[in-house]
């Protein structure tokens, strides 16, 4: 098992390309050749008509859980259908080991519907911080990395959000409502407000993407599954953003956050967002 962070960052150094590589195979054997080929029979339904499941969510996770773990000995993995087969395996994510984090497709209502709008997100955390993340846009052939004190970066190239230009309107991408609490709409409900423009998100890990590229002001999420949000907040912190709950703390990828939370492409648009959220609840 690893036991510090050097030698996590030794693997990092030496190994972060093999990681790259197994997102890029995963992508090419298991989801690529069923993207706009899904037959009826590859596609379930887990929670209702949003919350959907494939074949290529399944193989995919499948193969990157085999690779990663032989990559770094001593590792785990938590990963969305595996965690939906067997819940009790979150736990993984607050233990000692250090833990894989795995959405195999970020985005599979728009993998289902033929959008070239999804991504494969892993990221890799040691005793619930943040070291690493991979988001993967095979459809479009973007890759996406940061390194924890490293930086962020799409296709070899720097990725700095900066802050919103002044004087325009907030663009914050928000949970769908068919997630969210009677109470987490009324804290949605504060960015429904003067200079502020929220519309409804698409897959979580390319939302977060566009904070990191400055293309995008902030999230405004309220679920807390971490791989959903793992890449991309480390994306966004290495970028420049920052991310805080509606009662002003960081996100904790371990759970027991007040939410929705937002990421941003400052620290001040995300005091902003969080206070917006806050004022409503």
């Amino acid at each position: 098992m690893i036991e510090d962070n050097e030698t996590i960052d030794e693997f990092l150094a030496h190994r972060s390309t093999d990681v790259e590589e197994a997102v890029r195979k995963a992508a090419a054997a298991e989801i690529m050749p069923r993207f706009r080929r899904l037959a009826a029979d590859e596609i379930d339904q887990k929670s209702g008509p949003h919350d959907l499941v494939t074949d290529a969510d399944r193989l995919a996770e499948r193969y990157l859980t085999e690779v990663l773990v032989e990559l770094l000995p001593g590792s785990v993995v938590v990963g969305e259908e595996a965690v939906h087969a067997n819940p009790a395996s979150y736990e993984a994510i607050r233990g000692e080991a250090p833990v894989w984090i795995i959405d195999p497709v970020d985005g599979t209502r728009q993998f289902v519907h033929g959008d070239d709008g999804f991504c494969t997100l892993v990221a890799l955390s040691v005793r619930g911080v943040l070291t690493a993340s991979w988001t993967y846009a095979p459809a479009r052939d973007q890759l996406a990395t940061a390194v924890r004190g490293k930086g962020a970066f799409l296709d070899g190239e720097r990725l700095f959000a900066g802050p919103p230009a002044p004087g325009r309107d907030l663009t914050i991408a928000t949970s769908h409502p068919d997630y969210t609490t009677q109470e987490q709409k009324r804290a949605l409900l504060g960015l429904w407000t003067d200079g502020v423009a929220p519309r409804e998100c698409g897959s979580a890990g390319l939302e977060y993407l566009a904070v990191a590229r400055g293309e995008l002001d902030a999230t405004a999420f309220s679920w807390e599954a971490a791989w959903d949000h793992a890449a991309g907040l480390l994306l966004v912190e290495e970028a420049g953003g920052a991310h805080l709950t509606r009662t002003g703390e960081p996100f904790r990828i371990t759970g027991g956050n007040a939410l929705p939370f937002t990421a941003a492409r400052d620290t001040a648009t995300a005091r902003r967002v969080a206070g917006l959220l806050a004022s409503s609840v």
